[in-house]
């Protein structure tokens, strides 16, 4: 009974989806200085979220300075030529709101959750931080002291991150993918006021930001605020074009060991190179999506953890995913957690085998198109979450993609074929991959 519910409301979903998407698309504009505009309608609650999006991330760090881009974005909350250092997060929390920003390798993101009818001081306040932070204001150094301490408690107190860093280290031999995000610890020190503030000044400016503001608003009235408050802001005329280094072709696969004492259960981990998101042609990133929902997913359904943890009973989970969300190169991975009298090597050989048995004889029907529902009804679900599709579409138009390509996503997924799904599983290059092995300091 259970389930037939679940196949009903899932149905229901379907059938309901097309008039959902078309009652609430997302409405794109550009103001004159070049700013990218998106607004999505929900009036379900008089609320709104605010973001503004900078193509601008960890893989813009010039060399010798990593960490600089998330470095910024801790000072973006110091004094500007209006406001003084504290100010930005009074102002919002005694207006009932909340706010964060957030770095990746390929944006920064600074966002806002307030009534709609504070939507104009948000702007007022991001138009202010985009073109008058004033460091010289401000003290950079104990906000150094933070970031420092935050690669220590979150990253560094952690094996598995450490590992994690270790292996994005060793998959890319050219990109600046391979720094991480917050930056290496040695680096990091020596990152000053006057870096961070050159920084600003080359990459934040409004020809290299794009608005979403989703809530309860129409495009008239996000406009006219917009016009307002970032129309003023002159665009930057020497932008510095998005060139990173790009990975040459790799001929070798490597293989890493991480000994710590603090790790309790071993595992597995392999990462690959993969293709990433494509605007207008982003077929190849589906199939590879469609692929990781295959082998990982859910534990009912992927094709690895019923493997290796069900029929064989040699591994306590195991699991695979894809990011092909990128503005340079995509990744996947794999990997599997085995039980106390498995060697990680019997646990990579096992796993390897069913890889090879998923290329040799295609998924199996009923599961391939439970997983196209599985995909479609969580789709569905996100169009409920306002900030969450406000970040969807922040990310994809961050990293070159289109509104149209957003749109397109689900109908590129459920075209993806089995056939498709094998060919892309056949892709896995182990000659551009990393396989490593994550122990306790006396295992062997």
């Amino acid at each position: 009974m259970f389930i037939a519910k679940r196949l009903i409301a899932a149905a229901f979903l379907l059938a309901a989806a097309p008039l959902a998407a078309r009652a609430s698309d997302p409405v794109e504009f550009s103001l004159d200085n070049g700013m990218q505009v998106v607004v999505i309608e929900d009036h379900r609650a008089p609320v709104v979220v605010h973001m503004v999006w900078y193509r601008v991330g960890a893989a813009d760090d010039p060399a010798g300075h990593s960490g600089i881009a998330h470095f910024l974005e801790h000072l973006m909350f110091k004094a500007t030529d209006t406001m003084e250092e504290g100010d930005f997060d009074r102002i919002v929390q005694a207006n009932g709101g909340t706010h964060n920003a957030f770095t990746s390798w390929d944006y920064t993101a600074y966002h806002q959750r307030v009534a709609a009818d504070r939507l104009g001081l948000m702007m007022q306040m991001e138009a202010d931080r985009m073109t008058h932070l004033r460091l010289d204001r401000s003290d950079w150094l104990p906000e150094r002291d933070v970031i420092l301490r935050e690669r220590g408690q979150t990253l560094e107190s952690s094996p598995d991150r450490i590992f994690g860093e270790q292996m994005r280290a060793a998959l890319f031999q050219n990109s600046p993918y391979g720094r991480p995000i917050i930056g290496w610890r040695h680096e990091m020190q020596q990152l000053t006021g006057d870096i961070a503030s050159a920084f600003y000044h080359q990459h934040y400016a409004p020809n290299n930001a794009i608005l979403v503001v989703a809530g309860d608003v129409t495009p008239d009235e996000v406009r006219a605020l917009a016009d307002q408050y970032y129309g003023p802001i002159p665009p930057v005329a020497d932008l510095p074009p998005r060139d990173h280094p790009t990975e040459p072709t790799q001929y070798a696969e490597r293989r890493l060991i991480m000994h710590d004492a603090r790790v309790g259960q071993p595992y597995l981990y392999r990462l690959y190179l993969a293709p990433r998101r494509l605007t207008g042609d982003q077929h190849q990133a589906a199939a590879f999506q469609v692929l990781a929902a295959l082998l990982g997913g859910s534990s009912q359904t992927s094709v690895l953890e019923r493997a290796l943890t069900y029929d064989q009973n040699i591994a306590v989970s195991a699991w695979a995913g894809y990011d092909g969300s990128a503005l340079d190169q995509g990744t996947f991975t794999l990997g599997v957690m085995p039980k106390p009298d498995v060697t990680l090597q019997q646990a990579e050989d096992a796993m390897d085998q069913v890889l090879a048995d998923f290329i040799a004889n295609g998924p199996d029907p009923e599961q391939f198109q439970r997983v196209r529902m599985q995909l479609r009804a969580s789709a569905i679900y996100d169009q409920d979450d306002t900030a969450g599709r406000a970040q969807d579409v922040g990310a994809d138009l961050a990293i070159g993609l289109t509104l149209q390509d957003y749109h397109d996503w689900l109908d590129e997924l459920e075209s993806v074929t089995p056939e498709e799904v094998v060919a892309a599983a056949r892709q896995l290059n182990r000659n551009a991959s990393v396989t490593g092995w994550l122990m306790a300091e006396d295992a062997q």
